[in-house]
């Protein structure tokens, strides 16, 4: 088959990995793949890496920009995408398109590549726009903003009618987006979670204390780790109490690497209260990361209380590989909290009681439970592992055939 990925990610070194570039590579090795995403600023170009067909479309900067240059920046990448494909790949016939969100914005590009080639669309599903932006107080539903909602969720559900088959991050995300869309015909809509090539990142005790001593991190205390986006969706708020909660929990430190809008508010909380057992590390390059995250104790997840719309941070499975067990705090409606709980590698509270999280971090320095690191790996083998995630697209557009 010729497969085609399409993605606003940005792709400079294809053997990076993520639950993008895994199941991209996965494809790889036994179809022909193209990929084509953004080259903000930067002149649209086709090139080969790894076996892999790969066009960078020019688009304008849809980072460090203002909100309004952002969304208008967002709404060309559409005819961007679209011509783009149209100069480039005009001899190309795909037989597949595979597709994430973000964004919403590639309808006209798959309705030219479905029109001229017959393809089967496949969505993976990655979060729910506008919504999450409704959530989060960022996009009202009325007045004259409440324009742009309706333009978006326009777009939103020719998304959906585009696609032959929705894949899903969870059960809870299929059941969203079918009670929200009913004239979505159910047999389309599956779950196909967040995948990786697993690997094992956890490290030995020797390590451990080496990575710890480099980063300043005590060796005597339960680590919690946070790593990834510090944004409005980890409700940044919640976390400044949680961690001020916790200030007196003296066998206990807390670890927060990252960036994003609201990195600045924990930064200033620390600055003013001197807490002595959190420390906050801008983004470290992924390797240095997996490795620091592997000599700690236990991986954290944030999201907001106001969502209702059930997000699955991909994060949770850097914590599966280096084997640790995962604390989630998060809203009711993700399911991410039961997938941690069934399997046994971790706990969940809700994100609106910094009282339960602190009775929570006080029972797992009390505890100690070493087979919960080991359950993860098992479980991220048994349901996350890229293979799956392949087989499940893989079967599902044979049925469509």
């Amino acid at each position: 088959m010729k497969i085609l990925f399409m993605s606003l990610g940005v792709f400079y070194n294809l053997n990076d990995s993520s639950v993008h570039l895994d199941i991209l590579k996965r494809f790889a090795k036994e179809h022909e793949v193209w990929l084509v995403c953004k080259n903000e600023g930067k002149p649209t170009e086709l090139t080969e890496e790894i076996g892999i067909h790969v066009l960078r479309v020019h688009t304008g900067e849809l980072k460090k920009v203002n909100l309004i240059q952002k969304g208008i920046n967002t709404i060309q990448v559409e005819p961007q995408f679209k011509n783009a494909i149209k100069k480039y790949l005009s001899d190309v016939h795909f037989d597949l398109v595979l597709y994430t969100t973000p964004p919403i914005t590639f309808v006209s590009a798959l309705q030219y590549i479905k029109k001229r080639d017959h393809a089967l669309t496949y969505l993976m599903l990655k979060d729910i726009f506008p919504q999450n932006a409704v959530d989060l107080g960022m996009l009202p539903t009325t007045g004259l903003k409440g324009l742009i909602y309706k333009y978006f969720r326009n777009k939103e559900k020719k998304f959906y009618a585009v696609s032959d088959k929705i894949g899903c991050m969870s059960q809870a995300n299929v059941d969203y987006v079918l009670k929200h869309n009913p004239e979505i015909d159910p047999k389309k809509v599956e779950v196909c979670p967040n995948s990786i090539d697993v690997v094992d990142k956890s490290v030995d005790d020797s390590t451990r204390r080496q990575i710890r001593e480099k980063y300043g991190v005590p060796l005597d205390k339960k680590v919690f780790v946070y790593g990834g986006n510090l944004g409005k969706p980890q409700g940044i708020p919640f976390i400044v109490e949680c961690l001020k909660k916790c200030e007196k929990l003296h066998d206990t430190y807390f670890l927060i690497v990252g960036d994003g809008t609201e990195y600045s508010k924990i930064e200033n909380y620390l600055s003013e209260s001197k807490q002595e057992n959190v420390r906050l590390m801008k983004r470290l390059p992924k390797e240095d990361y997996d490795t620091l995250v592997g000599a700690c104790d236990v991986g954290l997840i944030f999201l907001d209380h106001r969502f209702t719309i059930p997000n699955f941070p991909s994060r949770l499975l850097s914590y599966m590989q280096a084997k640790l067990p995962v604390l989630a705090c998060t809203d009711p409606n993700t399911d991410i909290g039961k997938v941690i709980m069934e399997g046994g590698f971790g706990w969940w509270c809700e994100s609106n009681n910094a009282e339960d999280f602190y009775n929570l971090v006080k029972s797992i320095v009390a505890e100690s439970n070493p087979a919960m690191g080991e359950n993860g790996f098992n479980y991220l083998q048994e349901h996350y592992h890229v293979s799956q995630a392949y087989k499940i697209i893989k079967d599902s557009i044979q049925v469509e055939k």
